[in-house]
């Protein structure tokens, strides 16, 4: 904290956090921590989920006034994603203190895009105190094309990005990302001992949907059955840990998703589902393969088109969280998981390239 406390005194301060911005051992939220330090802050913004981080995927989150602090808690998901020049007013500096999760299509970088134009247009600076990303071991996955940006795909990257909050903010800033390439004036608190072949152990969950390291780890190859008609276990205490569905039974497993805090209306609620289990896919299979898994994917879809129910297997969705079209292209033309990634290598070896630049901590080796 000395990094950048100091640099506060008499400013007044605006903060983007969740329920993530701890701080140190006495798990303090930062917005305390900071106002026990006799910091002026004035507004609290809040990414997917809430302040409070338990709201639905998708829920839409509305501002309100937070009781313990008093301080208004304005919502950055649903109607506004991006602060108005209204939010920003009186504002000297933004920080930005979330923790993700190293995937394309985990908003809260969404959010960060967001603030970081917002702030840029209004030449208020963003001191964004990185965090270490629990997936950033590995990079791999299709780039995001532009056809097919969205808020969970804002930028051309790949699935897994291998990159903390603090380099990507720097590779927006650099690749002029932020609308009409303007640039954001940033300082990046960086992580102390942190490094890409680092298997960070995440202290407080990201997201309701992802209780455990299991679920972060599995996250970016499960992700993709929410463009199915699979379901990924919410409303279970194992989502993004299994997978099935009512009808069909793609292995022995059973599982009832029901309404639970952070999943009121789960696929499937109250109908039980058979499918399988993936705990035993943890840290070390990844850690061990450095990829993201696609033969749940394919396995699933050969199964349903086996069974005549191909053409319902996919949804809208899934072409917004593959980022490209050439995903379901390779499931349904049967290719197998080792030939899937040789349909982005070439993107993916410029990224790769690219990305060194904006590097703050060494890198995994293959």
């Amino acid at each position: 904290m000395r990094e950048y406390v100091p640099s506060l005194a008499g400013k007044t301060v605006g903060l983007v956090v969740n329920h993530t911005s701890i701080v140190g051992s006495s798990q303090t939220h930062l917005v305390d921590t900071l106002l026990a330090q006799k910091i002026k802050v004035t507004k609290v913004f809040a990414p997917e989920h809430g302040f409070r981080g338990m709201g639905d995927a998708g829920q839409e989150i509305n501002s309100e006034t937070d009781p313990k602090t008093g301080l208004p808690v304005i919502s950055l998901y649903g109607n506004i994603k991006k602060p108005t020049a209204e939010h920003l007013e009186g504002l000297d500096v933004v920080i930005f203190d979330i923790q993700d999760v190293g995937a394309r299509f985990y908003t809260y970088i969404s959010t960060m895009h967001y603030v970081m134009e917002a702030c840029a247009e209004a030449g208020i600076p963003v001191i964004i105190l990185d965090r270490p990303n629990p997936n950033g071991f590995y990079v791999d996955g299709p780039i995001l094309e532009e056809s097919y940006k969205s808020f969970v795909g804002m930028h051309p990257i790949p699935v897994v990005h291998g990159l903390t909050v603090g380099e990507l903010a720097q590779m927006i800033n650099g690749q002029k990302w932020l609308a009409n390439g303007i640039q954001c004036n940033i300082t990046v608190v960086p992580c102390f001992g942190y490094k890409h072949q680092t298997m960070y152990q995440l202290p407080v969950k990201p997201s309701p949907n992802l209780p455990n390291m299991e679920a972060i780890y599995l996250y970016p190859s499960l992700c993709f059955f929410e463009g199915t008609i699979m379901s990924v276990g919410r409303g279970t205490d194992r989502p993004f840990q299994i997978f099935g569905h009512p009808e069909y039974a793609i292995g022995d497993y059973e599982f009832t998703p029901m309404s639970i805090p952070g999943a009121q209306s789960p696929p499937y609620k109250d109908l039980q589902c058979r499918g399988t289990e993936l705990q035993e896919f943890g840290q070390d299979y990844f850690e061990r393969s450095r990829k993201l898994d696609f033969q749940w994917l394919l396995q699933s879809y050969q199964y349903f088109n086996n069974a005549g129910k191909g053409q319902e297997f996919f949804n809208a969705f899934f072409e917004k969280l593959a980022g490209t079209a050439k995903l379901r292209e390779v499931i349904t033309s049967g290719y197998n998981t080792a030939e899937a990634g040789s349909f982005w290598k070439p993107e993916l070896d410029a990224y790769m390239a690219m990305r060194k630049q904006y590097l703050l901590y060494p890198d995994f080796t293959k």
